[in-house]
């Protein structure tokens, strides 16, 4: 079967899931990336639950304290960009902080 644009796919075509050296499971490029890239919302807010909800994207992307990437929180999202170019082969990592919105809610 052939995945069209109308199936779900939780992961953009260039990235997967495996074993990490950092923690666990982790978020692996497929392909090359360029610095600036978009990857996807890692985390949605939920009104109902008054709580963050992580996306696949968000739930295996692993800390780094010399990331490749970055999360931008917006008001009801949170969005995973890359801050460099990325290899194929190679862990999409970011540095864990608590942000602001955290500390306020």
């Amino acid at each position: 079967m052939k995945f069209g644009q109308h199936h779900y796919k939780p992961l953009i075509e260039g990235l997967s899931i495996k074993s990490s050296p950092v923690n666990g499971l982790g978020l692996h490029a497929t392909e090359d990336w360029k610095a600036a890239v978009y990857f996807g919302e890692t985390h949605v807010w939920n009104d109902r639950l008054g709580d963050w909800i992580r996306t696949p994207l968000g739930g295996f992307i692993n800390h780094s304290d010399k990331p490749n990437c970055f999360i931008l929180t917006e008001v009801h999202t949170r969005k995973l960009f890359s801050v460099k170019p990325i290899k194929a082969g190679e862990e999409l990592t970011v540095y864990y902080t608590i942000g602001y919105d955290d500390i306020i809610q």
